[in-house]
């Protein structure tokens, strides 16, 4: 991999143990995991052993109580091992922040610690069926049923819901008031009305656990709301925000993986009587893969410090986000091209990493919808 500089000595050490875990645990079992599109959930557990999950959770919660620029480091070496494995990993500190960022005190030990501490799952339900990139269209429904909320409505595409035991649900109070409406609210597995459908059959990061959570006449204590009505929204916004830098993390991670396996095979493959990286047009494509998850990268650790610095950064992750998420389409369709007919078979790593890599440019935000938030502010001036 490229060298990295000006980390400190337990930045890297936080790296290298990500590092030895993606090949020591991961990488071994990638394939057979894809080829079967079955959920790591042993091994993820392993990860919560050594502290690669819940990563940016407070540590009295039983977190691992890091910034976004570590996570970062963490998640990169994740994804680069294998980025079902990273996407399922992180989907804790999705699901997660908005407890953190709007709960109180008491819904934080409720609602953080236990599935924490315990090793526990938990999603982010947003996205519906009919209201993907517009959030704020949402359909689900949350109306004050006396001594309780009750929930109605359907969440497509969630992660790990199928091994969630609460969920993080986004519903509208009021429609008409379309973002002004939608209030966030912690929902536990068990409760009646509660169902989770079969596991999506994906084109890639098949490992990852995908499925539709619906909630039927669903009714959860008034408590479990977070924040007051109509804060939903911003809420969830400001989760995205800092869960940006982390997903673009996992692009970097799948663009560094296929630039690796691309570079070592153009030295071994051999054509004419000499290594095809001897050829200047494969010299010039290793050339603008490397430099392009390098600028990924930098863009990515850029957005995340400064959100642990407290400054806002909706452009900056969103550019980081949008970057690296292209960058991992662009590197992976480049290193199936250098691997020539072998790339476009399973025996070889660079296809897995070619299907892994559509699905950045589409979940926690488009290529296309951070295009229009980044233009948006720089249109505000």
């Amino acid at each position: 991999m490229l060298p990295l500089s000006g980390l400190s000595s337990e930045q890297e050490s936080l790296r290298e143990i990500a590092s030895r875990f993606a090949i020591e645990k991961i990488r071994p079992v990638a394939a057979a995991l894809d080829e079967r599109a079955e959920f790591p959930k042993g091994i993820i557990q392993e990860g919560h052993a050594l502290g690669l999950i819940n990563l940016t959770i407070p540590a009295e919660y039983g977190g691992s109580g890091l910034g976004i620029f570590d996570a970062c480091l963490v998640i990169e070496e994740i994804a680069w091992g294998c980025s079902g494995f990273g996407t399922s990993m992180v989907a804790n500190d999705l699901a997660l922040t908005p407890i953190k960022i709007g709960g109180t005190e008491d819904q934080k030990k409720r609602f953080l610690e236990p599935v924490v501490s315990s090793g526990q799952f938990a999603s982010f339900c947003l996205t519906e069926p009919g209201a993907g990139s517009d959030a704020a269209g949402l359909q689900t429904t949350i109306e004050d049923g006396g001594d309780s909320w009750i929930i109605n409505g359907s969440k497509q595409w969630i992660t790990n819901a199928g091994y969630a035991s609460q969920f993080t649900v986004f519903a509208s109070h009021d429609r008409t008031k379309r973002h002004k409406g939608i209030c966030c609210v912690v929902v536990p597995r068990s409760t009646p009305g509660v169902s989770v459908g079969h596991h999506e059959n994906k084109m890639g990061q098949r490992c990852s656990d995908t499925c539709v959570v619906t909630f039927d006449n669903v009714r959860v204590p008034k408590d479990h709301m977070i924040g007051g009505l109509g804060d939903g929204f911003k809420i969830a916004m400001q989760t995205l925000d800092a869960s940006r830098p982390m997903t673009a993390a996992i692009a970097v991670g799948i663009g560094r993986a296929a630039f690796d396996h691309a570079l070592a095979y153009s030295k071994e493959r051999k054509q004419f009587g000499s290594a095809i990286s001897s050829f200047q047009g494969i010299q010039f494509m290793l050339a603008d893969m490397a430099t392009a998850v390098d600028a990924s990268r930098l863009l990515t650790w850029r957005s995340a410090w400064m959100l642990d610095q407290g400054a806002s950064a909706s452009v900056e992750s969103s550019m980081a986000k949008r970057m690296s998420a292209d960058t991992a389409m662009q590197v992976t369709t480049d290193a199936v091209q250098i691997f020539g007919g072998y790339g476009y078979t399973k025996d070889y790593p660079v296809e897995k990493l070619m299907r892994d890599a559509k699905l950045l440019q589409i979940y926690e935000g488009t290529s296309q919808i951070q295009r229009v938030v980044i233009a948006r502010e720089l249109l505000k001036g």
